[in-house]
């Protein structure tokens, strides 16, 4: 039986997963907050708090050459060479993957900032040992500029920031929805509505521009 606690690596909205095979004996996750302290004429030194900076999150464990009951989380195993690979190639995309913790609130969407590997450790042939350090991601939409009346002045800037929380496995169509209104809200890019079309043929039908309210989509990650 699966262990309740599982590690999943995923990329492209969950096109790709990789589930670790064998859990981290730990993880370590790093909270901060920015602080700057100011030394001023008069009024010695001073702290001016700054923003919460993204988490980071980082373990160990191993690719295993062989599956042992006793610490592999499910069977049959990708090579470890092509776990390696998977990673090295995500890292190398310039796109966040997503760090998922089963029966944890660990969902998150990030950077692998680090990984570090050991082949061939002495007394563990084929098997591969790894370091991976991830850092929070956040999505950042084009900033919106208001102009006053008379379209001379930027009367405001605000720059908005999406929630990096996990998004729905699930949509139920409303009055008025199409695939590409919810691919903007479930991905923030409308252009994605062929993905949620891929995998609902069978709930929409041939055509994608027909979908009724109550309709249940199923939204891949």
């Amino acid at each position: 039986m699966a262990s309740r606690i599982q590690f999943h690596l995923s990329f492209d909205n969950g096109r790709e997963r990789l589930w670790l095979p064998v859990n981290p004996p730990s993880i370590k996750i790093s909270d901060t907050h920015g602080y700057q302290d100011v030394e001023a004429a008069q009024l010695g030194e001073y702290t001016v708090i700054g923003k919460r900076k993204s988490s980071e999150f980082t373990f160990s464990s191993f690719f295993p050459r062989d599956y042992n009951s006793s610490y592999c989380a499910y069977t049959p195993l990708l090579a470890p060479w092509d776990c390696v690979k998977m990673v090295e190639r995500w890292m190398r995309s310039g796109s966040p993957i997503r760090l998922t913790v089963t029966g944890t609130p660990i969902n998150y969407a990030v950077t692998i900032r680090s990984f570090e590997y050991e082949p061939e450790r002495g007394g563990s042939p084929g098997d591969i040992y790894f370091d991976i350090t991830l850092k929070e991601y956040v999505f950042v939409s084009p900033r919106t500029l208001t102009y006053d009346a008379n379209k001379t002045m930027i009367a405001s800037m605000t720059t908005s920031r999406p929630s990096t929380e996990a998004k729905p496995s699930n949509y139920v169509v409303k009055s008025g929805d199409s695939l590409f209104k919810i691919a903007h809200v479930m991905y923030t890019d409308g252009d994605k509505w062929r993905t949620i079309y891929n995998a609902n043929k069978t709930v929409i039908g041939a055509n994608p521009n027909l979908i009724r309210a109550g309709q249940r989509l199923v939204i891949p990650r």
